[in-house]
């Protein structure tokens, strides 16, 4: 147990992974150009069709500040259109952001965390 509550404060920004396969990638397609549309200060990541770091299967990531976080989490979570999604913030602690303070829409997905660093 922690003795002292972390101060969100050290959130720098957010992302959000977005998962896809062969069968939904027009629709993450879709979900990615409405983001893009809306806000130009989200960073839209590379498509990676195969898994790559933790991530066990295909995926792109968008990255924004946490000032939109108001604005663009519920975004996602109203128009995921069954996607699954992995949103968590950038604190400096890769392992934990991703597995601690993470939040999933849909499917829970078994990521790799034992590359993550423990601490950043």
């Amino acid at each position: 147990m922690q003795a002292d509550p972390i101060d969100p404060a050290r959130i720098v920004d957010y992302h959000a992974h977005i998962y896809y396969d062969p069968e939904t990638r027009e629709t993450a397609a879709r979900l990615r150009d409405w983001i893009a549309a809306r806000w130009p200060d989200v960073r839209l990541g590379r498509w990676h069709d195969v898994p790559v770091g933790p991530h066990p299967t295909a995926m792109y990531q968008l990255a924004f500040p946490a000032s939109l976080f108001p604005e663009v989490a519920p975004f996602i979570m109203m128009n995921r259109m069954g996607l699954t999604v992995l949103l968590h913030p950038e604190s400096g602690r890769p392992r934990d952001d991703h597995t601690l303070h993470a939040t999933w829409m849909g499917e829970v997905l078994p990521l790799k965390t034992e590359i993550l660093r423990e601490t950043g």
